[in-house]
């Protein structure tokens, strides 16, 4: 998997679309979005990580990765470490040097953090997307907003995040059949999540709840379809499921105040970035072109 353009020898079919090569500067584009979000996420979206820190170390139960690695308690100096150095060491890897080195030192802090995060007994879905996104970032090497080339190591990259976007959907419907069968989708799920979380874009919900277990349905039905969207390849259907993805999280934020960040910078990773350049120019023409010249009446234009 070499960072140039691949070559015409055949490869075994079923293999094709890991590889498929994928432009260079998709990948600098998203790897800056990437790393950029993570102060956000310290900051913002796991701001509540920093309380593990003053919690006491007996009530630390990490997950099965935690138990296996020998990773330390979480007390108020390892916390603020590994806070203060991941987010340090993210806004160097955004900038494009030592993509190696400072994105393996991104993903082993975040994964460290996420072992933190969690090992208190809550273990949230919309992480796993991002922390392969940080995987495989580094395996690219140098690259450009501006870059040409493709690369079969990109291609593998970002399908290695797109199938994990897709699996974040399937197993979620996997888990409701799991835990809850078939009365997941035919009770009251989504009214309790109104009840508690509620906003005035949703509440009026309550009084239909017909259409909230239809709802239910349609939610169970498109995550089980969601392997289907690995079919989708050319950049505007790309586009299109970028903003359908998009739209369905802002709606649940809309409904119910529950936004998966994470989870949504990786689906960003499916837009064709490497064609921002060529929309750019293409809107500047319009919008900035100069004026045509208007010919004064009764006289021929030149030549």
């Amino acid at each position: 998997m070499s960072a140039a353009a691949p070559s015409s020898a055949p490869r075994r079919v079923g293999w094709d679309w890991w590889f498929r090569p994928v432009p260079l500067a998709r990948i600098a584009v998203f790897r800056t979005i990437a790393y950029l979000f993570v102060p956000v996420d310290v900051f913002l979206t796991t701001a509540w990580v920093r309380a593990h820190g003053d919690v006491p170390t007996e009530w630390y139960a990490p997950l099965t990765i935690g138990q296996l690695l020998p990773l330390p308690a979480p007390t108020p100096a390892v916390v603020f470490v590994v806070q203060w150095t991941l987010v340090g060491t993210a806004l160097a890897a955004a900038t494009g040097r030592a993509p190696r080195l400072l994105g393996t030192a991104v993903f082993l802090l975040y994964f460290e953090w996420m072992v933190i995060a969690m090992s208190y007994g809550k273990v949230d879905h919309d992480r796993i997307a991002y922390l392969v996104a940080l995987a495989v970032l580094p395996t690219i090497g140098r690259v450009r907003w501006r870059d040409k080339r493709s690369s079969e190591a990109a291609g593998w990259a970002m399908a290695a995040v797109f199938v994990t976007v897709m699996l974040t959907y399937f197993l979620a419907a996997w888990a409701k059949m799991r835990f809850g069968g078939w009365d997941w989708a035919t009770g009251s799920t989504l009214a309790r999540a109104i009840v508690r979380r509620g906003t005035v874009l949703s509440d009026w919900l309550l009084e239909t709840p017909g259409l909230l277990v239809g709802a239910q349905w349609t939610m169970l039905a498109l995550e089980f379809a969601a392997p289907l969207m690995l079919l989708v390849w050319s950049a505007r259907t790309r586009v299109a499921l970028v903003v359908f993805l998009l739209g369905f999280h802002l709606a649940v934020y809309a409904g119910v105040a529950i936004i998966f960040l994470p989870h949504c910078v990786a689906i960003l990773s499916i837009l064709p970035w490497e064609q921002l350049p060529g929309v750019a120019r293409r809107l500047r023409s319009r919008g900035g072109g100069r004026p045509a010249e208007v010919t004064p009446a009764g006289t021929a234009p030149p030549g």
